[in-house]
């Protein structure tokens, strides 16, 4: 997979300027080819630039949002089976807010589906997944583009620090449900 990755990415370079189309496409179809958003992202950055690179990240990542929201209504078992999953991961959650999900979207151990899975369950209308997604698309753009680098560069230690701080801040952004739920008075039992 690496190899074809590697293979991928010099076809890129070499295409001259269609090249960020040939990136675009890389990302709509990086789901089927099992590759990383934080790997494609970051070569994003290494090919095109941190500011280039992220512009068409951003776009890649909106089509494959785009793409999932009408790929996941043809398919039941699929639903069937990210309902599961989204169950596991999003347990005894309120409705989490844009912020926790920017945040989750940077998170290299979320899956990408899950979240945009997630979203659609959580939006009225396809309007109103694509302009969440929108939003929480550009995270995973910026962050992994312009410090993708620094964090394979980081050792483990930094690595579980970087994660520690995105987990401390989901956690100071929580809904305001949650804030008031977390500050009421529990009930002790005789």
């Amino acid at each position: 997979m690496d190899e074809l990755f590697n293979r991928a990415l010099e076809v890129i370079e070499a295409a001259g300027w269609y090249a960020p189309v040939l990136f675009v496409l890389l990302h709509v179809l990086r789901p089927l080819l099992f590759l990383p958003v934080l790997l494609v992202t970051v070569a994003g950055g290494y090919v095109f630039g941190p500011i280039y690179g992220a512009i068409y990240s951003y776009i890649g990542l909106m089509g494959v949002s785009v793409s999932f929201y009408w790929i996941i209504g043809l398919m039941p078992k699929l639903h069937q089976k990210l309902a599961r999953l989204k169950e596991k991961v999003f347990a005894n959650r309120e409705r989490m807010n844009t912020w926790q999900l920017l945040v989750l979207r940077v998170m290299p151990f979320m899956h990408f589906h899950v979240i945009s899975f997630y979203v659609i369950e959580e939006t009225r209308d396809f309007h109103h997944y694509v302009k969440k997604s929108a939003i929480i698309n550009a995270s995973p753009a910026v962050v992994y583009t312009a410090f993708g680098g620094l964090i394979h560069q980081l050792p483990l230690p930094g690595v579980l620090l970087l994660v520690g701080f995105l987990a401390i801040l989901a956690f100071l952004v929580r809904t305001k449900n949650e804030q008031e739920q977390a500050n009421e008075p529990q009930e002790k039992y005789l």
